[in-house]
């Protein structure tokens, strides 16, 4: 007889829909089918997005409410550079869909570009290009400025515009800046003076732009503050278009209250038609801030290996719509076993609690932790919903369905290294709780408390917890149903709260115990509750 042919298990699908470096795809690895469209043509992106696990971008493609729809099967949208305008967030968090960028890959690149754009404008190197190239010698024409001793004006002092800072004041320039979020200890430790808005505008000679698109940002600098800048004085924006008004700037550059622009970063992209472009004084580029092998390559492999990660389940550092943050490493092995105790609560409850309280004892609150709680969250909910359940929407299932979560910590843990708790109250007022801890150094999961009694037994694939009263023979009665059913119980636990009192026993099975045999047997040892788990999908 010819033995049947082997199944292989189809490889997740991850669509790159914009060119990115090789780098990227060796990052990937060959865990992954890689296919690609073009992600600019709507019509191609949504048809090649139907089935697809992880979808890679820059800045071309728009992925919103209609496109995520089409996606039945996204995991993790990943963005290889920095901005996220062409990417939904809120409409990804509802549809349990992580989003990732790349955060660090660009800046030294965009700090640069709005460097060099600045020495463009304050010598006129473009245009003198153009004129020499033109055939005319006319050095007179094209007369510039010098930064050294100049004042300069820093709009956002977020991770770019530290660095523009920093480079330009080796060019002998004084910096003063402007960000609400940052303190201004830290500024001063870089040599940077914060300032207010009205001030840094009124005495700056350069002003760089380097603030997120936000609508706190958005025409920040509009005709009213471009009115109060230092006649004479150069703006530059390698950050994010629309946070100068255009038609503002036009005016101003036009009048002479600004003396020239460079400027990288457009309201609508692309932009091939402005007014800013009929004026000498302003330097233009396509959005070129992080267009640099390096910065490419760097934005291509930090996405592809968050890819890797979201897609093995795992939370991801860049991932911008997860709580939770940076995860360290001596929280990370308890991130599997607090969502094992999420399916545990959840099984034994029957339903969504009302309150859920997640306790973290032990050294690991030395850590943040707030990861065990979305891993407790989303172990509760994976069987309870139809809808995908994962570390981004998790909160809003749980306020949705109005269920109130704490994250309770204490370093104080007297009988195990760490533990985790979860602690819940049902509609009907019933307390149910139930603990995990880690043991040894392959972290082996144990469960070791269930509703108030303490057991010790290895977390499986299949389990099943049951109570009863206290009397002779009950374990055999068990043996021997399951045994009649081809059950084969690898382990088993039984605690009680003192003797001919009441009793839990905790099992783990070889394979999944059936409904029939389960029920034969809550009524053959009169059980208070009977139920099976699975840690399995």
């Amino acid at each position: 007889m010819t033995p049947p042919a082997k199944v292989t298990a189809r490889k997740p699908v991850v669509l790159i829909a914009e060119e990115l470096s090789a780098a990227t795809i060796e990052a990937l690895g060959p865990d992954f089918e890689i296919r690609t469209c073009d992600g600019a043509d709507r019509a191609d992106l949504l048809a090649a997005i139907t089935d697809v696990a992880a979808l890679l971008v820059r800045s071309a493609t728009k992925v919103d409410a209609e496109a995520l729809a089409a996606a039945r099967q996204l995991k993790v949208v990943a963005r290889a550079g920095v901005g996220l305008d062409n990417v939904d967030v809120k409409a990804a968090t509802q549809a349990g869909v992580m989003v990732v960028n790349a955060p660090q890959s660009n800046v030294v690149s965009a700090a640069e570009h709005a460097i060099g754009l600045l020495l463009a404008v304050a010598r006129h190197i473009p245009a003198a290009d153009a004129s020499l190239r033109a055939g005319e010698w006319k050095r007179s024409r094209f007369t510039g400025v010098e930064l050294s001793g100049k004042t300069l004006g820093v709009l956002g002092l977020g991770r770019i515009g530290v660095l523009v800072a920093q480079r330009l004041a080796a060019f002998g320039m004084n910096v003063v800046a402007y960000d609400p979020y940052v303190q201004p200890g830290r500024a001063a430790q870089m040599g940077v003076r914060l300032v207010p808005l009205d001030e840094l505008l009124t005495a700056s000679d350069v002003i760089t732009v380097h603030l997120p698109k936000t609508p706190e940002t958005l025409g920040i600098l509009g005709e009213a503050e471009l009115g109060k800048v230092k006649p004479g004085m150069i703006i530059i924006n390698a950050a994010r278009g629309g946070i100068i008004d255009e038609h503002a700037l036009y005016v101003a550059l036009k009048e002479g209250q600004v003396a020239a622009a460079g400027i990288d970063v457009f309201v609508s992209e692309p932009c091939i038609d402005s007014a800013l472009f009929e004026l000498d004084n302003v330097v233009v580029t396509p959005h070129l801030g992080a267009s640099t092998q390096e910065a490419q390559e760097k934005a291509g492999i930090s996405v592809a290996k968050s890819v890797r990660l979201a897609l093995a389940g795992e939370l991801v550092p860049d991932a911008v719509n997860v709580q939770g943050g940076v995860i360290a490493e001596d929280v990370r092995p308890g991130i599997p076993l607090a969502e094992k105790l999420g399916r545990i609560f959840t099984a034994l409850a029957g339903e969504v609690a009302l309150q859920m309280d997640v306790e973290v004892r032990g050294e690991i609150t030395d850590y943040d932790v707030k990861v065990l709680e979305l891993a407790a969250l989303k172990g509760a909910f994976g069987a309870v919903v139809e809808d995908q359940v994962s570390y981004v929407n998790v909160p809003l299932l749980a306020a949705e369905r109005g269920l109130e979560v704490r994250l309770l910590t204490d370093p104080d843990s007297p009988d195990f290294r760490n533990l985790v708790t979860l602690r819940g109250t049902l509609a009907d007022g019933r307390q149910i709780s139930v603990g995990g801890t880690l043991v040894g150094p392959k972290h082996v999961e144990r469960l070791v408390e269930v509703e108030g009694f303490d057991i010790e037994i290895e977390l499986t694939e299949h389990m099943a917890v049951l109570k009863y009263v206290d009397r002779p023979g009950i374990v055999g009665v068990m043996g021997r149903i399951l045994g009649e059913a081809g059950i084969n119980i690898a382990g088993m636990q039984v605690s009680r709260d003192r003797r001919g009192g009441k009793a839990l026993v905790a099992m783990t099975v070889d394979s999944a115990i059936p409904q029939a045999a389960l029920d034969e047997i809550a009524r053959a040892i009169d059980a208070e509750g009977a139920r099976a788990i699975d840690l399995v999908d």
